[in-house]
Formats: structure tokens, C-alpha cells, sequence
């Protein structure tokens, strides 16, 4: 492991890359919606998204400790940006979905209901990710806050380093579980904030399960 002045071990900076993948994924995954889910024009938002990620890819392809207020603010932003987009779409599918569905055909609407699902699972894993102890920078630093998160591999030294920490793909399963289960499973939320986060990551994946399921089935007129 490469060390600092005096000694003190440097931890290996998170890369932005698979998170940047993972918006990319949202941002195609927006594309295909049916205009009905959108508001505005269809190439606003992926516009916006695109002019925050590009910036934070070049510029600042890993997450370091030194990491600039300016760029973390972007990256809140982006992340933002996408989930209020996707709650959007979400209200509107409730609504074309509790309406029958008068613009848009059935089967449109639970193929958008998928994405939207998929779409909700990388926005909290994107969350998780930028929240748990202060952020991917803070992370890299020497001095971490407390973690909001606690996974498994941190509490049996066993199956692991004492220098393991969790990356993206490891936030963005803790995502894709909590949507599937609408509670945690092997990890932990330890803060309110990231207790908040799970819950409203659940609300929305309980609210397009179980809205597409009862249309699925002619419950809903």
C-alpha cells in the first residue's frame, strides 16, 4: 500500500467510472419511456444530465480526499437531477395506470414501469454511494466519519481486511435488495439519514410493484 509523508497509509481513491456507467444506464433507460412519463421535451433532461456528467468524468475521474466542494455539489446535483426526474415519471405512471391507461397501451406502460423500477434501484445505489460516511472522498481520507451503512464484511474481520471498504457495486446491491425486499437485508442503515433513504427507495418500488401488478391482473378499472 503507498503511504504519505510520515508513515500514514494513503487509501486507494474510489473511481467515478462505474458510477458514471450506472448514469449512464439511467439516462437510456429515460430515453425509452413513452413520451406520456415525460414532461417536456424528451431530450431536456438526458441534456442536463449530460452537461453535469461529462464535467465530472473528465475532470475528476477518481474520488479523492482533496476532492472540491464545487465538484461534490455537482455530483449531489446530478444524482438529484435523475431522481426527480424518475419520481416524476413514477407520479405520471400511477396516474396513466390508474386511468386505464388512455394514451398509452398496457403493455407500454409496464415495460416503462420495469425501467422506472431499474431506474429507482441505480438513483439509491447513486445515493447510498455519495452519502455513506461522508462520500467517496471523504472515504479516501484518513479521518471517516461514522458509517451510515454497516455491511457485513465490517463486522467479522474473518472473511475480510480490516482496510475493506465498499464500493459502488457494493451500494448499488444494498439498492437492488432493499427494491426487491422493501427492507434491508445484509446491510444495515445505522443513521436516520440513511434509514430515510431506504425507506423512500422502498416506497417508490412498493408503489410500481404493486400498481403494475393490480393493473397486470384487471384489479384497477
Amino acid at each position: 500500500m503507498n503511504s504519505e509523508a510520515g508513515g500514514v497509509p494513503k487509501r486507494r481513491a474510489e473511481p467515478r467510472w462505474p458510477a458514471s456507467i450506472a448514469i449512464a444506464s439511467a439516462l437510456i433507460l429515460y430515453l425509452i419511456l413513452p413520451q406520456s412519463l415525460i414532461v417536456g421535451p424528451r431530450w431536456l433532461i438526458p441534456a442536463l444530465e449530460a452537461a453535469l456528467l461529462i464535467p465530472l468524468t473528465v475532470t475528476n475521474p477518481y474520488r479523492e480526499h482533496h476532492e472540491t466542494r464545487q465538484l461534490r455539489i455537482m455530483a449531489i446535483g446530478l444524482i438529484a437531477l435523475v431522481n426527480l426526474a424518475n419520481i416524476v415519471s413514477v407520479v405520471l405512471l400511477v396516474h396513466h395506470l390508474l386511468a386505464g391507461g388512455k394514451n398509452t397501451s398496457g403493455k407500454a406502460l409496464v415495460y416503462a414501469a420495469l425501467a422506472v423500477w431499474l431506474t429507482n434501484v441505480i438513483v439509491f445505489g447513486l445515493w447510498f454511494w455519495e452519502v455513506d460516511k461522508g462520500g467517496p472522498a471523504a472515504r479516501s481520507g484518513q479521518h471517516e466519519r461514522i458509517p451510515d451503512f454497516l455491511f457485513p464484511q465490517m463486522t467479522d474481520q474473518r472473511i475480510t481486511s480490516s482496510e475493506w471498504r465498499p464500493g459502488f457495486i457494493d451500494y448499488l446491491y444494498v439498492a437492488f435488495t432493499n427494491a426487491t425486499a422493501f427492507s434491508p437485508t445484509d446491510t444495515m442503515p445505522l443513521t436516520q439519514m440513511a434509514k430515510l433513504l431506504m425507506t423512500a427507495e422502498s416506497l417508490v418500488s412498493m408503489i410500481t410493484v404493486i400498481v403494475v401488478a393490480a393493473r397486470a391482473v384487471n384489479i384497477l378499472p
